[in-house]
């Protein structure tokens, strides 16, 4: 049982005398992380005075209308409060990332300096033993859906609010490719039809993320599939590979590619789907696969420094980008 009557004990007795809590996604912030992370700093600030949310470096711009996103500290742009933070915290969650190298150097060096009471829920494969207590299910479609089985494993369900509701049902529809993934399962419909009776409103949600577009994010998404796009039929792979100096060509800022590894994953024929992209001089690997017998985490994890779900992972490179799509492209023989 995931959320063990031990184990909730156990947070509620840290908890207690807790007198700042701190909840915490992983770098590069997506949907799941952003709305697990506020979903569960909105419910537990109705008993504790001060939660904080605290991530390694800024979240996309379409996930601000969620309650609290304009309160989150990132460590690259408030790097003395969110290293305050921290340090100070009494207990510390951690959501959507199974070990602590998944914060990045800085972060991770952190958060393994500190003293608090640490809580892990996530729905990774392969959890680290890092923490004091770990909420793991790897069945689950999305983290969000888990902070949403917590909060009633805590005997809490007369606390969830239209807020929470909203950043959960953010989580589960981003993380779920708006539940058409497999990892669905009648469990998270029943989580959708109790959120949506708090007053959410699903298709406020799916227009604030997916139908909010600048102009270059959507001229970088026609470059990429027009100009970028490369089809490996004997590998039934599509990959796209953008330079530093493409992303900057368009004014990236981060989120702009969110998705786009499924573009490919949408042609006929086409069952593995790689986006390579370089930022800050690191190649940043996106994979998608389809079907059970096409799972693309181990390519992600022998070769490419990552790892994640069957059928979605990533992964990075540190060389040139060219060097990482000659490297896919010797592996994946392998893999077929």
């Amino acid at each position: 049982m995931v959320f063990s009557r031990e184990k909730i004990k156990s947070v509620q007795e840290a908890l207690l005398d807790a007198k700042l809590i701190a909840v915490i996604g992983h770098k590069s912030p997506d949907g799941d992380a952003v709305g697990s992370c506020l979903a569960l700093a909105n419910y537990l600030s109705l008993n504790h005075p001060t939660v904080e949310v605290c991530m390694p470096d800024a979240h996309p711009h379409f996930f601000n209308w969620l309650t609290g996103a304009d309160e989150i500290m990132n460590l690259n742009d408030h790097p003395e409060k969110t290293m305050e933070v921290i340090k100070e915290a009494d207990v510390i969650f951690c959501l959507d990332f199974n070990a602590l190298n998944r914060l990045g150097d800085k972060m991770e060096h952190l958060v393994r300096k500190s003293q608090a009471f640490k809580v892990m829920i996530d729905h990774h494969l392969f959890p680290s033993d890092e923490f004091h207590i770990s909420f793991s299910d790897t069945e689950a479609c999305a983290t969000a859906q888990m902070v949403y089985d917590f909060i009633i494993a805590m005997g809490h369900k007369k606390y969830l609010h239209r807020s929470i509701g909203e950043a959960i049902y953010c989580g589960i529809m981003t993380d779920s490719g708006s539940f058409r993934y497999p990892a669905v399962k009648a469990h998270t419909h029943e989580v959708i039809a109790e959120i949506l009776k708090l007053g959410v409103s699903h298709e406020r949600i799916h227009e604030s993320v997916f139908d909010t577009n600048t102009l270059s994010r959507l001229k970088l998404r026609g470059y990429a599939t027009n100009e970028k796009m490369e089809i490996l039929p004997q590998f039934a792979t599509a990959i796209i590979a953008l330079s530093e100096s493409e992303l900057d060509k368009f004014n990236y800022v981060h989120g702009d590619t969110d998705g786009l590894v499924n573009v490919g994953l949408s042609i006929n024929g086409i069952n593995k789907s790689v986006l390579f992209k370089e930022v800050d001089g690191i190649i940043r690997i996106s994979f998608r696969s389809k079907g059970a017998h096409n799972p693309i985490n181990e390519l992600a994890a022998i070769h490419f420094n990552g790892g994640g779900h069957a059928n979605a992972a990533g992964g990075r490179w540190e060389g040139k980008l060219e060097d990482a799509i000659e490297k896919l492209k010797n592996v994946l023989p392998e893999f077929c």
